[in-house]
């Protein structure tokens, strides 16, 4: 006798071993269709799986995350499947999903076109129809091996080859095709319904650039047509929304060959830039911070001791002097520990709060490079917290604060938060984990909050909370942390006079809120597709006049508003003022002040919101108490 438990506490027994979908049907018909895949104890399988003993068993639909996974998957097969068909020669290599979608590396005697694309895409909608069954079987490793090696898939076999010899492989099967999977898979091609393929890029086999470039082709999948359309919606709105596009037509900043990864700002640029720094820095005052700042170049040896040279060697950029090694920063914290170490602490002076707005180096591969969102040159809005472990959990729910007004006053809502677990790669014990990830938890609890956990994927020297944002598009950005460290002060030789009058070494708590400051410029420009708020807008009031009749008051006009604190460009051209207006209008400025006779007679102006919104006439003390009102506000 087999008893089945469901989601809902139910149980189901059966007289004999039974499969995952067998026990969907004998749930009901409708149950029975939509079956993808089951999870038998928390473990995703095939509906093919046959149960054998009492379990708890979930069958997955496209309702739940899992079943889009495995559509996605499947895809990926299909794409493989589909490709073979048309390029018999062709070697498929690894296929797996990704971020709303998934990809296959292939190996084949001459680029793939765009032409191609769409053959292949044809191709799987006609297999797809076919609606043949998936199938799973298990092979002794050797044995895959040769299998693959006969049918000339030489990737599939050199991959197969580093699994342990004693161990067995499965190989799932649709049609003529057969591929290495773990799986699971849906249980017939006729299950992806919904699929795209979007783009062609290059890809080294196993990443390594001295290996063979494969042809990547990028596909997406979804359980629902009107799924589909709106991602491909969003998609369209991403690309006019382009940062790096976007900084190049409104002059903000630009990239060249002679420093790949970092950014040359434009003084528009450098402008946003600005009032986002000054923003923060007026939080750190508020916040009790101290600013301060500490070298860009450091030797080796505290390196070190910190165990960045082991954990973190090969994204930094090194450099050598009268035979001692150095490397540029790649974040702020070693210093912020040595300007701490410089005077001797009392537990009375603790919590200790550093701020910095600290340039960092990192060497980013070229193909992860991303305009000003993924750089090699970066400034971070960098704090370090130096304090008891009994003050951890008030720091957190403070910083955790000031994170969320920052965020609101930004524009963003709607904030979910993570916390990163720690990495099979760190340093400090067990215990010293168990004591720092409990912390966030408990610090979260108190700030009244949901969070998400993610194994694995804290830094090597501490777990984080991590503040992940949606931006008007509804994508997410992780941008701020908080990370618990118990062990870089220690390693540095970070102490305190405790109230017993013994040494104690401080926690450390490290913590930015927008993160990369070119990172963060370049989602605010995406988010608002260049239109950016008045208080941010490097440009805030253009002054245009009709005719030179108007130059003297329009200057005045200008100047006035300067003195007042805006950011103003005077445009006296002789030039038709609908060819200025549109022109201003491209460059999307909040506001257009139009003056003609009328108005300088009046003394008066004429203002034009951003979007061609005609506000009508009014006195230039109006217009700066609404700017004024609009500035305090961050509307």
């Amino acid at each position: 006798m087999v008893s089945v438990r469901l989601p809902d506490g139910s149980q189901r027994q059966y007289e004999a071993p039974v499969t995952v979908a067998q026990v969907a049907a004998s749930i009901g018909p409708g149950l029975a269709k939509a079956a993808l895949a089951g999870k038998v104890n928390g473990k995703l399988v095939d509906t093919a799986y046959l149960i054998d003993g009492d379990v708890d068993l979930a069958i997955v639909t496209d309702k739940d995350p899992e079943g889009l996974d495995v559509i996605r998957h499947s895809t990926a097969h299909l794409l493989a499947y589909a490709v073979k068909e048309l390029f018999p020669d062709a070697q498929v290599t690894i296929g797996p999903v990704i971020d709303n979608g998934f990809y296959y590396d292939f190996s084949y005697k001459r680029p793939f076109t765009p032409e191609d694309l769409q053959a292949i895409e044809k191709k799987m909608a006609e297999l797809a129809k076919k609606d043949e069954p998936v199938t799973r079987k298990v092979l002794p490793r050797d044995e895959a091996v040769a299998y693959f090696k006969s049918i000339g898939e030489d990737y599939k076999a050199e991959i197969i080859e580093s699994i342990p010899q004693n161990e067995d492989v499965s190989l799932y099967s649709e049609g003529g095709f057969t591929d290495l999977c773990r799986g699971p898979h849906v249980p017939s091609t006729g299950k992806l319904r919904v699929f795209k393929l979007m783009k062609l890029a290059g890809a080294y086999w196993r990443g390594d650039s001295k290996n063979e470039m494969l042809q990547r082709i990028y596909g997406t999948a979804w359980a629902k047509k009107e799924e589909q359309e709106a991602y491909l919606h969003m998609l369209e709105e991403a690309e006019k929304r382009d940062h790096r596009k976007l900084g190049k037509q409104l002059d903000l900043f630009h990239f060249q060959d002679e420093a790949p990864g970092l950014v040359f700002w434009h003084p528009k640029g450098w402008t946003i830039w600005q009032q986002v720094e000054q923003y923060m820095r007026q939080v750190y005052r508020d916040s009790g911070y101290q600013e301060v700042k500490a070298p860009q170049i450091l030797d080796r040896s505290l390196w070190e001791k910190t165990g960045h040279w082991e954990n973190y060697r090969e994204n930094m950029f090194v450099t050598e002097s009268e035979n001692r090694n150095y490397a540029l920063k790649p974040m702020n914290c070693p210093g912020h520990v040595q300007i701490y170490n410089a005077g001797l602490r009392s537990y009375r002076d603790l919590p200790l709060r550093y701020g910095e707005f600290g340039q960092c180096h990192r060497n980013e591969s070229s193909g992860a490079l991303h305009g000003i969102m993924r750089v090699r040159g970066f400034t971070q809005d960098d704090g370090h917290i130096f304090c008891t472990e009994d003050q951890i959990q008030e720091e957190c729910r403070a910083f955790h604060q000031q994170a969320m007004k920052v965020y609101k006053d930004f524009g963003f809502s709607g904030i979910s938060i993570k916390i990163a677990l720690r990495p099979e790669s760190r340093i400090g014990s067990d215990e010293t984990w168990d004591r720092a990830e409990d912390t966030l938890r408990n610090a979260l609890r108190a700030c009244d909050v949901t969070w998400e956990e993610l194994p694995g994927e804290g830094a090597f020297y501490g777990p984080k909370i991590e503040y992940h944002l949606k931006d008007s598009l509804g994508r997410p950005w992780q941008v701020g942390t908080m990370q618990v460290d118990f062990s870089m002060p220690g390693r540095l030789g970070a102490e305190y006079v405790a109230d017993d009058n013994t040494r104690k070494v401080p926690v450390m708590l490290h913590r930015a809120i927008v993160g990369s400051m070119e990172r963060f410029v370049g989602i605010l420009i995406e988010n608002h597709a260049g239109a950016l708020p008045l208080w941010l807008a490097p440009v805030q009031v253009a002054v245009l006049n009709i005719s030179d009749a108007q130059a003297e008051y329009a200057d005045a006009v200008a100047q006035n508003l300067k003195k007042q604190g805006f950011r103003v460009q005077l445009d006296l051209r002789n030039e038709k003022i609908t060819y200025k207006i549109r022109e201003h209008s491209v460059q999307k400025l909040p506001y257009i002040v139009v003056i003609g006779d009328k108005e300088r007679d009046a003394n008066t102006v004429a203002v034009r919101a951003r979007g061609n919104v005609d506000l009508g006439v009014m006195p230039v003390d109006a217009l700066v108490n609404r700017l004024k009102t609009e500035v305090e506000t961050k509307a």
